[in-house]
């Protein structure tokens, strides 16, 4: 079993700090991408607004969360152990590998399987801890509709290593 990733929250407070802490870099990166492209002042202020800077932060977070990658039996025996804790399973059960997220402060486990897409099914899985606990915790935000969730869902199915949001930058 492997773990990547530095973003383990235990509680909802330091869910929060995580949060906080990513908000700087948020900023730092917007700027030297806006620098990268070009963009004077005027279109600076104008294309980056509040809302860019928000979708960077949340990326940045959801992309540092920690998660275990292992074999099926590696999972079932961590669930084994934490019977309380809900499971939010993605993709097919018959398959080998499978990557998980820990929420303790909300009870719950996120699941994805793999076979061969591991950056993938790690990306898909924190996109999903976060659309579908993190985001309402920390913004108090509904989760991602059932629609992009199910989009996710088949994307870790398929193994597609592919992904259009800002999140989907691997491990």
């Amino acid at each position: 079993m492997e773990t990547y990733g530095t973003i383990a929250p235990a509680s909802l407070d330091e869910a929060e700090a995580a949060f906080d802490r990513v908000g700087p870099t948020a900023q730092v990166v917007v700027r030297e991408t806006a620098k990268a492209m070009d963009f004077d002042r005027e279109e600076y202020r104008e294309r980056v607004t509040g809302d860019v800077i928000e979708t960077v932060r949340n990326a940045l977070f959801a992309e540092s969360l920690s998660v275990s990658v292992g074999t099926r039996d590696e999972f079932d025996d961590w669930r084994a152990a934490h019977e309380r804790y809900e499971v939010v399973e993605l993709g097919n059960p018959d398959v080998d590998r499978v990557a998980w997220h820990v929420v303790p402060f909300a009870e719950t486990v996120l699941a994805t399987t793999f076979q061969n897409e591991e950056d993938a099914a790690v990306s898909t899985l924190r996109r999903n801890a976060f659309g579908r606990v993190y985001r309402d915790a920390l913004l108090g935000e509904e989760a991602e509709t059932d629609e992009a969730a199910a989009a996710d869902d088949d994307a870790a199915e398929t193994d597609d290593d592919e992904t259009d949001d800002a999140t989907g930058a691997g491990r």
